[in-house]
């Protein structure tokens, strides 16, 4: 991704929220983020996108800004978000831990370093901290210096994808208090970007949709390199939801030969690559056919990253803040 047109060096905030059921909430916290915390518009930042789901009971808003200004975007639609969902009422498929479950900072611009969007990601979370007294939050990537471990390690640490059989008194965070029932616990790092992209299949049956997203699980023999997937019962379906990473080294399995299938950007002049989602789709597909199940339908989540770029460009020229409005959601 080259650098802005605008001679912008942007960034971008995937941020995860748990609250879908109640639109008015999800917007509120949309337009905290075109604030500072002192009230005034931040007139570069831009909402491009909300992503909600139902039965996950989860939302995703996609807020880009210059790296500069972006944090402080963030930490008021965070601020926004703790005030106005308590996890003592959640209810959801998804796993989460906190009211704000996921803050991730991802470079758009090419000039823009993950090493910055890690700097970016610690100050937001020392400033929530203070801000929202009780509030709660381990880092990951490039804002879990000097380790780096990555999201999936971090998640795994603090029991993430068994939240139901959470115990708060056995999770210390890496910044603020006691992990309180109302807060939750919140992640906050940066990491190149990842792409969310959910393909649902034409069964009730949990098993098969499990069965598919353990072989196309990266970390298994045979899947594909950097992408991540559960399966979830769905709207009468079942949903394979897929985490797409960016790697920046060809992996070798023999499903994963033909470099056509990943889509390549740049970080200050180092390639990274990811899968394409029409692929993973596809794969999805092969898959589901030899169950004897058909795909019918896929989600993506927010952008590819250079569509992200190309819209927050596009949003930021116009003073477009409200931008989601004119993309609900977005599918393939």
């Amino acid at each position: 991704m080259a650098s802005s047109r605008l001679g912008l060096r942007l960034a971008v905030c995937l941020l995860n929220i748990s609250e879908a059921r109640q639109q008015d909430i999800v917007e509120r916290i949309a337009k905290a983020a075109l604030c500072n915390k002192a009230g005034q518009k931040q007139t570069q930042t831009s909402v491009l996108n909300i992503f909600s789901d139902y039965d996950y009971n989860r939302s995703v808003l996609t807020l880009a800004a210059p790296v500069e200004t972006l944090g402080d975007s963030v930490v008021t639609a965070c601020t926004e978000a703790y005030n106005l969902i308590d996890m003592e009422h959640h209810d959801g498929i998804h796993p989460c831990l906190g009211s704000v479950d996921l803050v991730p900072i991802y470079p758009l611009s090419e000039s823009v370093s993950l090493e910055e969007c890690g700097k970016v990601a610690c100050d937001i979370a020392e400033t929530l901290s203070h801000d929202v007294p009780g509030c709660s939050i381990f880092r990951f990537g490039y804002a879990d210096q000097p380790l780096k471990r990555n999201l999936i390690q971090r998640r795994k640490e603090v029991n993430w994808y068994k939240s139901s059989n959470l115990n708060v008194n056995e999770i210390k965070p890496d910044v603020g208090a006691v992990i309180s029932p109302r807060y939750g616990l919140t992640g906050i790092g940066a990491s190149p970007y990842v792409l969310n992209c959910n393909v649902t299949i034409d069964t009730q049956d949990l098993t098969i949709g499990q069965q598919i997203a353990s072989a196309i699980r990266g970390a298994n023999v045979g899947g594909l390199c950097g992408v991540q997937a559960m399966a979830f019962p769905h709207e009468g379906t079942v949903e394979i939801a897929c985490n797409v990473e960016s790697f920046t080294d060809e992996p070798s399995s023999s499903l994963t030969t033909e470099r056509k299938e990943y889509i390549s950007y740049f970080i200050q002049g180092k390639e990274y690559l990811y899968f394409s989602p029409r692929y993973i789709e596809r794969q999805i597909k092969k898959l589901a056919t030899i169950h004897g199940v058909t795909t019918v339908g896929t989600a993506l989540v927010g952008f590819t990253p250079e569509r992200c770029k190309s819209l927050a460009e596009r949003a930021i020229q116009e003073g477009c803040g409200e931008f989601w409005k004119k993309h609900k959601t977005i599918t393939m």
